[in-house]
This record gives structure tokens, sequence and C-alpha cells, in this order.
């Protein structure tokens, strides 16, 4: 007996450490729940994104959602699932109370939003599925999370994924836009190519300046040209939705949009020379919300 004291010692121990961690991310398994069945993994985030990930799933894991926020608060959670997301069921956990959010077979890649408000944390629970035969899965599962605020409002609330607007942007939009978006490019539509089935389409731009962007989805290419030596290029895709019909167009675009699960989501996209004629008006009558470089 005294071994499996031990192990259970050990077990709850892991928990604590868990439980006290300043974490972004956590990665663990069932293993646990295969020593007490009453076992449920605590784990305490406190970032405001970041990603989940359990092998071998067994009995349930609950991610409490805990950010150090300075500013205002936070009140929407996305989460999108993992490719190989199968075997559990997803709830959220408000007011005391589990709330079913995906079954196990849900569709993966799917991204599932709610509100957070009230004065408790916002909680996932995770819930596997029970084993057929009794052995252990060898699958791996797990979501991204991000915690957002009233400027991502473009996000459907509905938990049917993400949610954009077709209609062309106003002056007010486009300047607020260059102050708020996560990423500013500068550029051309390399092509743009239409997925039925995620009810999406991709731009692929070719960059000639990136003024700023959230994370890495634009990269540098550095390519050889004759004489002058080596040039370098920015290259990056931009997600929108299918329903509001993008073509390839010539001309230089200003790209603005939100950064989503390491992915860009198309938000104002005038034309660069519409949009200086905005700025440079604003600009001159003190009505721009933010300095934007102009070369």
């Amino acid at each position: 007996m005294l071994p499996n004291v031990i192990v259970l010692m050990y077990i709850l121990a892991l928990q604590l450490r868990h439980c006290a961690a300043d974490l972004c991310n956590w990665s663990g398994s069932g293993f646990a729940a295969g020593v007490d069945s009453r076992i449920v993994l605590q784990v305490r985030l406190r970032c405001t994104e970041g990603w989940v990930r359990w092998v071998y799933p067994s009995q349930a894991v609950r991610v409490v959602l805990e950010p150090n926020l300075s500013s205002a608060r936070r009140t929407i959670v996305c989460i999108k699932l993992s490719p190989s997301f199968r075997g559990a069921s997803v709830f959220i956990e408000r007011t005391g109370k589990l709330e079913l959010l995906v079954t196990d077979g849900g569709r993966p890649e799917q991204v599932f939003c709610f509100r957070a408000d009230g004065p408790q944390r916002p909680a996932i629970y995770l819930q596997a599925s029970p084993q057929r035969d009794g052995a252990w899965s060898r699958r791996a599962m797990g979501f991204r999370y991000e915690l957002l605020g009233n400027r991502s409002a473009a996000l459907n609330l509905s938990h049917s994924g993400m949610q954009t607007s077709c209609q062309p942007c106003n002056d007010t939009e486009l300047l607020m836009a260059i102050c708020n978006s996560d990423f500013v490019v500068r550029g051309y539509i390399k092509n743009v190519s239409h997925h039925p089935e995620h009810q999406a389409s991709l731009v692929e731009v070719s960059a000639l300046r990136v003024y700023w962007q959230r994370s890495g989805v634009f990269k540098q290419q550095v390519a050889t040209s004759g004489s002058s030596g080596s040039v370098t290029s920015w290259h990056g895709h931009i997600n929108t939705l299918l329903q509001c019909h993008v073509k390839p167009g010539d001309g230089e675009f200003l790209f603005t949009g939100s950064e989503h699960f390491g992915e860009a989501w198309l938000g104002c996209a005038p034309r660069y020379k519409d949009f200086l004629s905005v700025y440079r008006t604003a600009r001159a009558s003190r009505r721009n919300s933010c300095d934007f470089p102009l070369d």
C-alpha cells in the first residue's frame, strides 16, 4: 500500500504545481486519473493567449484562465480545437455550472467563442470519453485560447467561427484601423484561393512594407535580382469570408486586420492612394487618431 500512497502524493503535488504556476501554456497527461479516478487535473493559466495539450486523456482536466491584466477586462474567450481533437467533450464553466460547448467528434480546428462576464474566472473543462478496451489512448488533444476585448467584436459569438464584415470601411473606420489593427501592411494581391469547405478565402499578399504586426504572419523573403543583388520582400496570407467574394486586383493596397490563433483576418483594405488622400485630409484638420509613417 505504501508505494501507492507515495504515487498519489506525488500526483497531488504535481496538481498543486500546476495550480500555482504562472504559465501561458500547459502540457500534461491523464496518467494521474489512472491512479485515482476521482482526480481532476487543475490547471491555471495567466496569459491572454496560449495553448493546452493533453496526452493520454483520461477522466478530466479543468483549465482556469486568470490573466494578470492591468488594462480593460477581457470579456470574450475564444478557443480553437487542435486538428487531432478526438475522444473528449469540452464544457465551459460559469457560475458553478458546466455548459456543453463541443461534443466528442466535433469539428476540429473550429473556433468557439463565449462571453466570460461575471465575478468568477472563466474555466474550460475537458472530459475524456470512456476507453472501450480499458487501455490507455495514445491520442493527444488540446486547444489554443485567446481572451479578447470589445475591439475583437469581429468574432462571431454564436459559437460558429470567425466573422468579418464584407462592407468597405468608411473614412472613420479606416483611420481607426491603422491605429488599432494587429497588422498594417502595404503591398499587392498575388493570388486569391477560395475554400468552400471552410467558408473562407485566402488572400496571398506580396508586401512592400510591414508597418507592424502582432506576430509573424508576414515573413521576410530574400531573392536574387540580377545585377542589383539581393532583394528583401515580405510574404503572407490573409483570411476573409467566402461570402465577401474577394478577387485579385491590380494596384497597391493597405491591408489591415486582426490576428487570431496565428492567422491574419482581413479588416480594412483600401487602395494605398485612397488611404493617403483620407489620411492627409484628416491630418490637415487634426482628425487623425494616430500618426502614421508616410513614405
